[in-house]
């Protein structure tokens, strides 16, 4: 009987080293053994076997991202303002050694050196650089937290500046220098706006003075090359009424040719009807020149022409 009981206490003793001898680690986790009091390996994410009493787990952590909101710092910057800061920090474990051996409290030092990283920072900064620089603040912090916590095991991944706390009588100053710069940009604008008014309408009465200057312009070229094409169309007319006159002349004599009328002939019908003339009750006979000579030239004046 004591053999048996005692069989079964050793089997009971074997199925708890076993179990104590089991490790299931989650995933995104890592566990620290320590093997007699020294590291002596990293136990990952599924089932892992120690060899209980000799092997103990000294910490666990986890590899996510984890996110720690610092609390609210109050810090002097460059022009004397005092302003309160408050932060979250993003970081995560890289090294699960160095993070347990290298720093009692990983976290607690994050917080330490967020800090004194901030005032050193914002020290060197005015007010108004703060307020319109927050990403340069937080990439001059995540590079003083990589450096100061590159031993520990652990990345800063990210700093974000969650709030800052402004005095109230500096918030006043600034709402009045805000509404100040909002009217001068306001007067700006609007005395641009006017001086575009008027840069506008002069270049539209310029604009309005060259388009009538060319459309007078036009309306004389045009009006002179009316007054040209009416000149052409009326010497050409003349010209034409000459030619018309030359031709129907020239046809007269052709005429007068065909029908044998000589020069002697022509003249003694002239003497004929400057007798007919002569008998009549004018006093005044106008003779053409030809004529006159053709009589002179035969001695007939004194015939046609007789004085009572």
């Amino acid at each position: 009987m004591v053999g048996i009981i005692m069989v079964l206490v050793l089997i009971v003793l074997i199925i708890i080293v076993i179990v104590k001898g089991i490790r299931i680690v989650p995933q995104q986790t890592v566990a620290i053994v320590e093997r007699v009091g020294k590291f002596y390996k990293t136990l990952h994410a599924g089932i892992n076997i120690i060899i209980p009493i000799i092997d103990t787990i000294r910490s666990r952590h986890d590899l996510r991202i984890q996110q720690e909101k610092v609390p609210s710092q109050s810090v002097i910057t460059k022009d004397n303002v005092a302003i309160g800061v408050e932060l979250a920090t993003f970081f995560s474990v890289v090294d699960p050694k160095l993070a347990t051996y290298g720093i009692a409290n990983y976290v607690q030092g994050i917080h330490n050196i967020v800090a004194s990283a901030l005032r050193s920072t914002i020290g060197k900064m005015e007010l108004d650089e703060i307020l319109s620089n927050r990403d340069r603040i937080q990439a001059e912090l995540r590079q003083a937290l990589d450096n100061a916590s590159e031993n520990w095991g652990v990345r800063i991944d990210r700093v974000e500046i969650l709030q800052l706390e402004i005095p109230i009588d500096i918030q006043t100053s600034m709402e009045k220098q805000m509404r100040a710069e909002r009217e001068k940009r306001a007067n700006i604008l609007q005395a641009e706006g006017e001086k575009q008014a008027t840069v506008l309408r002069a270049e539209a009465q310029q604009s309005a003075v060259i388009l009538a200057a060319e459309a007078e312009k036009r309306r004389q070229i045009l009006d002179a090359e009316a007054k040209q094409t009416s000149q052409e169309l009326e010497a050409s007319g003349r010209a034409e009424a000459i030619r018309l006159v030359a031709n129907a002349e020239r046809s007269r004599i052709e005429a007068l040719n065909e029908a044998g009328l000589t020069s002697e002939i022509l003249t003694y019908k002239s003497f004929e009807a400057l007798s007919e003339m002569a008998k009549g009750a004018a006093s005044t006979i106008f003779i053409p020149t030809d004529v006159v000579s053709t009589l002179g030239s035969v001695g007939a004046m004194a015939k046609v022409f007789k004085i009572d």
